[in-house]
């Protein structure tokens, strides 16, 4: 793959792995000196000289050891915040200088539901977009990428090792087309009209939070608890937008990774207050945006209960559905 040039550049279209879309590194196979997370910040790497940690100058970007005869590369696992097709990457060097990697190398994959991070990285079906290639130290280096699949996660590898300060996917958002025409209005979000009735603890952040437009920037745009040193769990009633069906939900615990629930389940109540099952207790996982299909009520839900077990932190709610005649 040749290094991208023309008037059509791939770099206007949407950073499908930026942390503000809710990508997020999933895992790497070291990142001795600088942090994997930092590879989809979404502003300019920075740098101040001399600022020296106990492992050595401090990057803002991901390195990891020399390898010192070690056999192998160095691998960074991205969760795409909006799947999609990628028409081209962005491998930044900014500030690695005599530490950049000779060379790189992007796959992808297109996963269904929410496997381990472990699980991921450790399939053999990866599909190579760019090849084994040259990179340049302190530069951006841009790739174009043909391939019209949609994924969701892409693999970063660098042959043998370095650091690397953003990677940019940029790319086309393509839906989950058996996600499609589940449910057009968000009956969760306080835009439409719905409130947050009372919830079990609100320590750290208000539960209202959780129904704000856009993504979470950061753990404080959500709602967390405090943590429980009982036999509990918390939970979160809300007042929909309107009596509607709900088809789809979404939970999601971005920026939460120490402190996200071990599981959710959501309940459904009718106006004359009838429990309707929405979602049973389900296993989530930290910093990622879970979508559930649901089998709407027979009768139209007016309020939702969201309980967490035992406790922690979600980013946000949605709730979409359609409103009762």
């Amino acid at each position: 793959m040749s290094r991208f040039s023309g008037s059509d550049d791939f770099t206007l279209l949407p950073d499908l792995a930026v942390r503000t879309l809710g990508g997020s590194v999933i895992w790497a196979n070291d990142e001795f000196f600088a942090e994997k997370e930092n590879l989809v910040n979404p502003h300019p790497s920075a740098y101040r000289p001399a600022t020296f940690g106990h492992k050595g100058q401090v990057y803002d970007g991901w390195e990891t050891r020399r390898h010192r005869g070690r056999p192998g590369d160095d691998s960074a696992v991205v969760r795409l915040g909006v799947p999609g097709v990628i028409r081209g990457v962005v491998v930044d060097t900014a500030w690695f200088k005599g530490n950049f990697p000779p060379e790189v190398s992007l796959a992808a994959l297109a996963v269904e539901g929410y496997p381990p991070a472990e699980q991921i990285a450790a399939r053999t079906d990866w599909v190579t977009l760019l090849d084994r290639v040259k990179v340049d130290g302190d530069s951006r280096n841009p790739f174009a990428i043909a391939d019209e699949n949609r994924w969701t996660h892409v693999k970063l590898t660098m042959h043998p090792d370095g650091g690397v300060a953003r990677l940019r996917v940029h790319g086309e958002g393509r839906p989950d087309t058996a996600l499609l025409g589940l449910g057009p209005l968000d009956l969760a979000a306080l835009e439409n009209g719905a409130l947050v009735l009372d919830c079990s603890n609100r320590f750290y952040s208000s539960p209202n939070q959780m129904l704000y437009p856009g993504l979470a920037r950061e753990m404080g745009d959500g709602w967390e608890t405090a943590r429980r040193r009982d036999d509990g769990n918390d939970w979160v009633r809300i007042r929909l937008a309107g009596p509607g069906a709900i088809r789809l939900a979404e939970i999601d615990t971005s920026c939460f990774l120490g402190n996200s629930p071990g599981s959710a389940a959501l309940t459904g109540f009718t106006s004359d207050g009838t429990e309707v099952e929405l979602l049973p207790r389900t296993d989530l996982l930290p910093d990622t945006r879970h979508r559930f299909a649901l089998r709407p009520a027979a009768a139209s839900v007016v309020e939702v209960r969201l309980d967490i077990y035992p406790d922690g932190g979600l980013a946000r709610l949605r709730l979409y559905g359609e409103l009762s005649a």
